[in-house]
């Protein structure tokens, strides 16, 4: 994490003031994309798109109201994998949104989609696959699912999801 500013003011005050959605509801939070944020090609530099995502990944935690009882039961989000489609550059001083939402999840892991968009126009899109560890091991999903009284089906995960996850295979299989 290296957006500490950024990260103490989501503390201390975008998450207190920050609207409720629901365990599979769209978060959305914006920035500006500062110089210090920018490349020599005086766009948002590819290293800072993972920090963002970070910061929209809490604030998700937050508006669905569970932060603070994950960070009460130790509860650690790791990314696993993640994939970026880049469509168009954010130059500096645009303003633009982080759309994050859970999308799905199988028997080991969780997985979000976040978009970066800005005057209605996608500049990335990005599949996160990751897990909640507590004390060196794995929280179960279905311990997360129960966790936040989510009941009912898992949704079913968009076929780009999917394929990703058939690719995430065979790489493990190819390089074991």
């Amino acid at each position: 994490m290296n957006l500490y500013f950024r990260l103490i003011w989501l503390f201390i005050w975008r998450v207190r003031h920050c609207n409720s959605i629901g365990f599979l509801g769209t978060s959305r939070i914006s920035y500006r994309a500062l110089p210090c944020d920018c490349d020599i090609n005086f766009h948002v530099t590819n290293s800072r798109y993972p920090a963002f995502m970070d910061l929209a990944r809490t604030y998700m935690l937050a508006e669905m109201g569970f932060l603070k009882r994950f960070i009460k039961l130790k509860w650690m989000p790791i990314v696993n994998a993640a994939e970026f489609t880049y469509i168009r550059d954010i130059k500096p001083f645009t303003l633009f949104e982080i759309e994050t939402k859970l999308v799905g999840w199988d028997e080991k892991y969780f997985y979000i989609e976040q978009r970066f968009v800005s005057e209605n126009k996608l500049h990335c899109i990005v599949h996160v696959r990751g897990v909640f560890v507590c004390k060196g091991k794995q929280v179960p999903i279905d311990t997360m699912v129960k966790e936040v009284n989510f009941e009912g089906p898992a949704p079913e995960l968009p076929a780009e999801v999917v394929k990703w996850k058939q690719f995430l295979q065979l790489k493990k299989e190819r390089n074991i």
